[in-house]
């Protein structure tokens, strides 16, 4: 239920961040959201979508989520407002492998990619164990999480250390903020996703969402 602009769970309550909160500044990793996705459903039927654009910087450049093949020149200067150029991406992830997702994967031929449970660097393809439910560590301050149920091969990035504290880049895990009467329609295996939400609303205190603005986890 909804409760002064509040979406309240059973144990905590989550509330959306504003269009100017989206850097989280942090030590040794900063996490800004470069373009909020969107969701819009049309007269005809269909709906326009595109992904949310996540970038961090520290002691990597990494790159959560390319947004879709038309956003392409804004994803170019998005980055070069922060001095930043395709090859200075060292680890691009997509969160699960729908176009509006991993539309710009192209643009980072020397980057090691991320895309669901798959870790590659040009064609060579890395061991992990992240469908066995492991998360693959980059460091002590990011990971990359399993977080299946939309797809079954979901992946959020999480981020300790910000001044928000832990935060979630979490894909179509949440559409955005006020979500519930739609990520079940959306889900592949709702079950299983709501398994990977309530372990979200338990770990993070910022979470991104896919389609929408970022919003805080307050705890009970």
């Amino acid at each position: 239920m909804e409760e002064n602009n509040k979406v309240v769970f059973d144990h905590v309550r989550i509330t959306p961040l504003s269009e100017s909160q989206l850097d989280f500044y942090g030590q040794p990793y900063s996490v800004s959201v470069l373009k909020v996705g969107y969701c819009l459903p049309q007269s005809d039927g269909t709906f326009r979508a595109d992904g949310t654009v996540t970038l961090v910087t520290g002691p990597r450049t990494i790159l959560v989520d390319t947004g879709g093949p038309w956003g392409r020149d804004f994803l170019l200067m998005a980055l070069q407002e922060r001095g930043l150029g395709p090859g200075d991406i060292s680890l691009v992830v997509g969160t699960h492998g729908h176009s509006d997702h991993v539309g710009n994967l192209s643009l980072f031929p020397k980057a090691v990619i991320i895309v669901g449970y798959d870790i590659s660097e040009g064609d060579t393809y890395r061991p992990n164990k992240l469908a066995e439910g492991h998360a693959y560590s980059l460091d002590e301050h990011i990971s990359v999480v399993p977080c299946p149920g939309h797809t079954g091969q979901d992946v959020s990035v999480q981020v300790k250390g910000t001044s928000a504290g832990t935060v979630l880049v979490a894909g179509d895990l949440f559409e955005c903020c006020s979500d519930e009467d739609s990520w079940r329609d959306l889900s592949v295996n709702a079950a299983v996703q709501e398994v990977s939400r309530q372990e979200a609303l338990r770990t993070a205190d910022v979470i991104i969402p896919g389609h929408g603005l970022p919003f805080r986890v307050l705890r009970n």
